[in-house]
């Protein structure tokens, strides 16, 4: 008897098996659109995941102008020569009521870098780059930019790992590994977005302004250390008065800190304080002995931004908790000895 075809050109004989067909080739199609990374080994990513010790050379990655912690960090890296090389800050961008576009917050950024290296009478020729003038809109456009670019050549030329202190949206860093996967061998990623495991969104400015390269940094296999908002750096609050006490009248550096700290929030209600998240990432390379942390598998972050779990993934290291003291004080004691020098 002759086997008559359904609609879809299939002998219905065989109809199981053409649909089984379609759906692997449909499968494999797109799979063709994924993102394909370098594999690491899990003894060489737990390797790159162990805390630092001794100097390290690092990268800072820095929405700078969003709003002021930024700032702080920047100053706090760059005070602290004896844990950290400082090679390169890279301007991210941002959009939020302080710019008018993702470009417009990244090049605010780029003056605010130069502006903390006047103050600081650091001035220095191929250190600051511009970074990303958008957002990802998919994996396969990755935006080249003088920090991507920069960033792959230094990591591609580093003897050991190179730590990228990550404060704000991922698009630089998440440009870099598309443009050139196999820095994941050579980098270090210490970043500060999302919120912890344990909450039921993930929302936070700095995973939300890209959600793209957020989701880069955690499928990409780049050995990752995430510093959680909530629960954990949001913890790093301070006053006007301590830093009116400690910062006040410690040179032109620490005059600017206080000035933009209390223009943050002209009036200061009684009672206020004010979260300076960003100097986790830099206090984390200068002793991680301040923070406890986990590993764990790295959470699949979803387009609603929520976290779904999957054992099966490869790990990263989780903060739960830091010393906010230890973090405050060490920054403080450093911005009052340079300015003595």
């Amino acid at each position: 008897m002759k086997n008559h075809h359904n609609r879809l050109g299939f002998c219905s004989g065989s109809l199981k098996n053409n649909v089984v067909l379609v759906l692997a080739l449909s499968f494999f199609a797109l799979e063709g659109f994924s993102q394909n990374y370098p594999s690491l080994t899990d003894p060489f990513r737990l390797s790159q995941l162990q805390p630092p010790q001794g100097k390290v050379q690092v990268v800072i990655d820095t929405d700078t102008y969003n709003e002021i912690d930024d700032q702080f960090a920047v100053v706090y890296g760059l005070l602290s020569p004896d844990q950290m090389e400082v090679q390169a800050i890279y301007a991210a961008p941002y959009l939020n009521n302080r710019s008018e576009s993702p470009k417009d917050g990244m090049e605010k950024s780029f003056e605010e870098i130069e502006r903390l290296l006047d103050k600081l009478a650091m001035k220095r020729e191929n250190f600051v780059y511009r970074g990303s003038d958008a957002f990802l809109e998919s994996l396969d456009n990755p935006i080249e930019s003088p920090a991507a670019q920069d960033l792959i050549s230094k990591a591609m030329n580093s003897d050991g790992p190179l730590y990228v202190l990550t404060l704000g949206a991922p698009t630089n860093i998440a440009s870099a590994i598309l443009l050139e996967p196999e820095i994941i061998h050579k980098i270090v990623v210490v970043w500060l977005g999302g919120k912890g495991l344990n909450w039921k969104t993930a929302t936070e400015f700095n995973l939300m302004q890209d959600p793209i390269a957020s989701q880069v940094l955690f499928d990409s296999g780049v050995p990752l250390i995430q510093l959680p908002t909530q629960p954990v750096t949001s913890h790093l609050l301070t006053t006007v008065a301590e830093i009116e006490t400690y910062l006040q009248g410690k040179g032109e550096i620490g005059d600017y800190l206080v000035e933009i700290f209390k223009d943050y929030h002209k009036g200061n209600p009684f009672g206020w304080s004010k979260v300076i998240w960003d100097i986790s990432a830099i206090a984390y390379v200068i002793n991680p002995g301040w923070f406890n942390t986990e590993i764990r598998s790295t959470p699949l972050l979803t387009d609603e931004l929520t976290y779904s779990v999957d054992h099966t993934r490869h790990l990263y290291r989780v903060a739960t908790y830091l010393n906010r003291d230890r973090i405050f004080g060490d920054m403080f004691k450093k911005v009052g000895e340079y300015t003595m020098e």
